[in-house]
């Protein structure tokens, strides 16, 4: 990438154009494109850790279109216990019942960790070197969601017997077939209508935007999801709350009442009614089992890095058997034991703590439109902390977008560098 080449226009187009890309393969690494099993091992490397590789390609170019790669660590508790996190993790592959599972999702999680800083570093760079720039992370995050979506509304059209799942005794279609879980799926609509709401602030393209946003409703009300309906209509009276345009707060209103009944019959009136609803699909007796009976045999330290049991699920007389908790906490406790449990409950108080003490509204309120669904799903699927999944990777980006900022302290060479490739625009911050 020749950037001494590009105009400044040329440079935003082309850099707004490679992080979108980027952002939207990432993604697509988690999906499973293909039942051949040997294929999609293959295509997930590819595209999870091409992209990492890209991504620091993107930063250097970024550094030397004139930027400089300093940085500071704020909230340091938050990102300080995620990393313990993960090197508890690690130790555990001494005790875990399946060693090569372990292994396998813990370097999953280390290498979307890495991706997560080289992307946000990148994000940081831009925010201080290039504000003109008008790249914004929240517009990449939800135009690379509604790419994504894109795919599924059209195979929904082309090939509904892949894109749909059948549930409730084949009773019921659900948008995602084998290629993701359906509560995933609403939870990346939902993350994506989010991200949308941010545009609307900005009063730009409004017509294209609320477009987006209700294919991306559309997408979440054909997962039938009851988690990501709650979190959409959650997302929508959060933003209401704190926008000052009238007009736009009576639309938001208007949209959430209007979604109001869809979702209580979405919540209430499905097969197994309210019963099933009350024992949130029998997910509470799986979970009181999993505390009572297997917990207690490996109480302090658990069974290992993204395990469960001794055997590959977990059995209970009254329940089903599963191979992973279906609640990102309960999972940690029953990997982790309540060592791993106590170092992650306060690594998420940190982490709302820096959500809350973040300087700049946008910012602040970015963080938590974006925590919402995540923070939801986490609780009846796989979640923040739970086997590897977007939900991971959204987490550590939030948690490094608190704790990254431009060291305002730059060494000479640092101030060369930038004399040399910006001398009429230095930001005002870094001049000499």
């Amino acid at each position: 990438m020749k950037s001494k080449t590009l105009t400044n226009e040329q440079f935003y187009k082309r850099l707004y154009v490679v992080l979108l890309l980027i952002f939207f393969v990432k993604l697509s690494g988690y999906f499973t494109w293909s039942e051949n099993v040997g294929l999609t091992r293959v295509l997930k490397v590819l595209t999870r850790v091409g992209m990492t590789v890209t991504i620091w390609f993107v930063y250097r170019w970024i550094v030397r279109r004139g930027a400089v790669a300093a940085f500071s660590w704020g909230n340091k508790y938050s990102i300080g216990l995620y990393i313990g996190y993960l090197l508890l993790g690690l130790i555990s592959f001494l005790w875990s019942t399946d060693v090569g599972y372990s292994a396998l999702q813990w370097f999953m999680d280390f290498e979307s960790l890495v991706f997560a800083y080289f992307f946000m570093a990148c994000f940081v760079m831009i925010d201080t070197y290039f504000p003109e720039s008008g790249i914004r992370l929240s517009n990449i995050l939800a135009n690379g969601i509604f790419m994504m979506m894109l795919i599924f509304l059209v195979g929904m059209f082309a090939a509904p017997d892949k894109f749909y799942r059948m549930t409730h005794g084949g009773e019921e279609a659900r948008l995602g077939g084998f290629f993701m879980n359906p509560n995933e799926l609403g939870m990346l609509g939902g993350l994506g209508i989010s991200c949308f709401i941010f545009d609307l602030y900005k009063r730009k393209r409004m017509v294209w935007v609320i477009i987006k946003i209700l294919a991306l409703l559309w997408v979440v009300v054909l997962t039938g999801s009851r988690s990501s309906t709650i979190g959409c209509l959650i997302i929508a009276f959060f933003h209401i709350r704190q926008g000052n345009n009238k007009k736009l707060q009576w639309f938001m209103y208007a949209g959430a009442m209007a979604a109001v009944p869809l979702a209580v019959t979405k919540i209430m009136i499905k097969e197994g009614g309210l019963d099933e609803v009350l024992s949130m699909t029998g997910r509470l007796p799986f979970w009181k089992a999993l505390i009572t009976e297997g917990l207690p045999r490996e109480i302090l330290f658990g069974f290992g890095f993204m395990r469960i049991d001794y055997k590959d699920t977990f059995e209970s007389v009254h329940t089903y058997a599963g191979h992973m908790t279906h609640n990102t906490f309960i999972q940690v406790l029953m990997n982790l034991g309540f060592v791993g449990f106590t170092l992650v409950l306060a690594q998420v108080i940190f982490t709302f703590y820096g959500f809350a003490t973040t300087k700049e509204k946008e910012k602040r309120l970015m963080l938590t439109g974006i925590i919402i669904p995540v923070l939801i799903n986490s609780f009846t699927e796989f979640g923040i902390f739970g086997e590897t999944n977007y939900g991971i990777l959204f987490y550590q980006l939030l948690v490094l977008y608190i704790s990254i900022s431009i060291n305002q302290r730059l060494t000479p060479a640092e101030r060369r560098h930038l004399q040399r490739t910006r001398p009429n625009d230095l930001p005002e911050q870094t001049k000499v």
